[in-house]
């Protein structure tokens, strides 16, 4: 009889400063919404983030500050499991017995890597390479059946059904699960203030191209007033802005922190220009986004006790991905040990 995989939610994020409003209504806001529907692990993954340089002491507050970010956007410790991957050792175990399932092929296929080393792929840490079978690793860890991820992660997720199909067939087993990519709803991807084409990145040089969870209600307000636009009124539905990407971004965003899709937006500002649009998705955004900052502030200004729930979260996963990685092992012919 084929195993029956219990339904678990994992995601993770990176954390390497400055999250975003992409990262709240592609990430947070969605894994919010799934507490309580199933179980759900979430997780700060600095073994990710290292695999580029990272100053120390900036690497500690940036895994606070996402930390914090979680929580103000309304994670329950109590309801989920929120930890830091490098405090559960399961996850760097089982991505190295991955690295051994995984095929060079694959990963010479994965375009992240490619768009990241750029020329230099030959200077690049063999980490940066290597990650999506930790990323793997990440998830089969947990037997996570669900993965909420974003349009361009979408190929990790499909790596890791392929390592976890071939795991399963060279052993005869059906350990790991075929966790399924989750992408939904308006907004999963938002883009640059700046350049309705290109993804809101915390890496981008402008700050004015995104709103970050610090920024404050007034740099908000001016960021959305500033946002690049065009000279043409909304139109009555999406088609009409099918070739103008940043007045399809400002209405997605809007679409996405109202709740309504963006038709139903376009159907309230028709004919209108962005001296009305533009205002309204202000006092939104800062509705939404306001009580997050002062959140993450409050938070922030006690560092222990984010340690604290990090590392009960710790113990909660470790649990859980302990187990799956003794299990692995011994599938894999390794000696059981003392763990």
């Amino acid at each position: 009889m084929a195993r029956v995989h219990t339904p678990r939610i994992f995601s993770g994020i990176q954390p390497s400063g400055g999250l975003t409003l992409g990262n709240y209504l592609g990430a947070l806001r969605r894994f919010v919404e799934k507490q309580g529907q199933v179980e759900t692990i979430y997780c700060l993954v600095d073994l990710h983030a290292i695999t580029v340089w990272q100053e120390p002491e900036r690497l500690r507050h940036q895994t606070r500050e996402a930390a914090a970010a979680f929580l103000a956007a309304g994670i329950d410790p109590a309801q989920s499991v929120l930890f830091v991957q490098s405090h559960v050792p399961a996850h760097a175990e089982l991505g190295w017995m991955l690295s051994c399932v995984a095929r060079v092929g694959w990963m010479n296929r994965m375009t992240q890597f490619k768009d990241k080393a750029g020329k230099n792929a030959e200077a690049v840490s063999l980490g940066l390479y290597a990650y999506p079978a930790l990323m793997a690793a990440d998830i089969l860890a947990y037997r996570a059946t669900h993965v909420p991820v974003g349009e361009d992660q979408k190929q990790h997720v499909e790596l890791t059904r392929d390592i976890a199909a071939k795991f399963n067939h060279d052993y005869g087993t059906d350990f790991f699960p075929s966790p399924e990519p989750v992408i939904e709803g308006a907004a999963t991807r938002v883009m640059s203030l700046r350049d309705g084409t290109k993804k809101m990145s915390k890496s981008d040089p402008s700050d004015a191209s995104r709103i970050n969870l610090t920024d404050d209600a007034d740099a908000i307000a001016q960021k959305i007033r500033k946002a690049r636009t065009d000279a043409e009124p909304l139109p009555g539905s999406m088609e009409g802005l099918k070739d103008r990407p940043e007045a399809r971004n400002l209405v997605n965003i809007h679409a996405a922190l109202s709740g309504e899709t963006p038709d139903a937006v376009l159907a309230r500002f028709e004919g209108q220009g962005f001296g009305a649009f533009k205002p309204a998705l202000a006092d939104l955004a800062v509705s939404v986004l306001e009580p997050i900052t002062r959140r993450m502030n409050e938070l922030m200004g006690d560092p222990a006790e984010i340690d604290r729930i990090l590392l009960a979260g710790a113990e909660k996963a470790d649990a859980i991905a302990s187990p799956i990685v003794a299990e692995a092992r011994e599938i894999m012919g390794m000696i059981r040990g003392a763990r």
